[in-house]
């Protein structure tokens, strides 16, 4: 794996962009569903190339579903779907099936990641098969529980796995569709799938890199974080052992 910086004064026009899908899995978000996709929607803009927007509702209750369908006859190029099963690694399966692009980055609804990333990562999957953006190398206002629940997550990864990469979250992720393809079938309902991807990549010895990941990230989790976390150390321990 490649670590890298990123050149935040480099400019736009001197990079190589390629037609790309972003993806987001979303649960219960009409709060900042419409506001957050109209900011992202003014971003992608402004690269002026082909792209699509795929927001994957998984078990929302709320007016989500009937605010993402009305976002999608808004934006040309956006695609909206609901499963009523809960999970982002379901939402995440379908949502790749649905891609038309060969680079598909994974952002989440709240946009707590530095929309820079996606340039970023767009630009060094001309390169690289994976792209993973770092928290821990970048700044990130996060509370002090979820950053200690990360870091042990990340120590048990790496000596479990031998995996050495800083960020596990579904957010700030670039794939290769071609990658994806590969492991769709072995991956779970959950949020781990991210670590199900990573692993496999690793297995099999496809090009990553990792880049800092500026976050600012406050907000309440979705998640139950004592569910969570039990969740994503037992999912850990069962792929070590597997």
């Amino acid at each position: 794996m490649s670590t890298l910086p990123i050149p935040q004064t480099h400019p736009i026009s001197d990079w190589t962009f390629h037609p790309f899908t972003i993806f987001i899995p979303v649960y219960n978000e009409e709060e900042i569903i419409v506001k957050n996709t109209e900011q992202l929607v003014e971003y992608l803009n402004q690269f002026h190339i082909p792209y699509e927007l795929i927001i994957g509702s998984n078990g929302s209750t709320d007016r989500t579903v009937e605010l993402g369908e009305a976002l999608q006859k808004r934006f040309s190029h956006l695609k909206f779907f609901h499963i009523h099963q809960r999970g982002p690694g379901v939402a995440f399966k379908r949502g790749i099936s649905m891609a038309t692009y060969e680079h598909i980055i994974s952002v989440d609804m709240d946009l707590s990641v530095d929309l820079n990333f996606i340039k970023m990562a767009n630009f060094l999957l001309s390169e690289y098969d994976l792209v993973v953006g770092s928290k821990r190398m970048g700044s990130q206002k996060r509370s002090v529980m979820r950053k200690l629940a990360s870091a042990s997550f990340i120590f048990c990864a790496m000596i479990l796995l031998g995996l050495s990469f800083d960020d596990y979250s579904l957010a700030a992720k670039g794939y290769k569709k071609k990658v994806l393809g590969g492991c769709l079938d072995r991956i779970g309902s959950g949020t781990f799938y991210v670590v199900e991807v990573l692993y496999y990549a690793t297995q099999n010895n496809y090009n990553t890199v990792q880049i800092p990941a500026p976050c600012q990230d406050e907000r309440k989790s979705r998640f139950n974080l004592v569910h969570e976390g039990l969740y994503r150390f037992g999912s850990l321990f069962k792929l070590w052992l597997s």
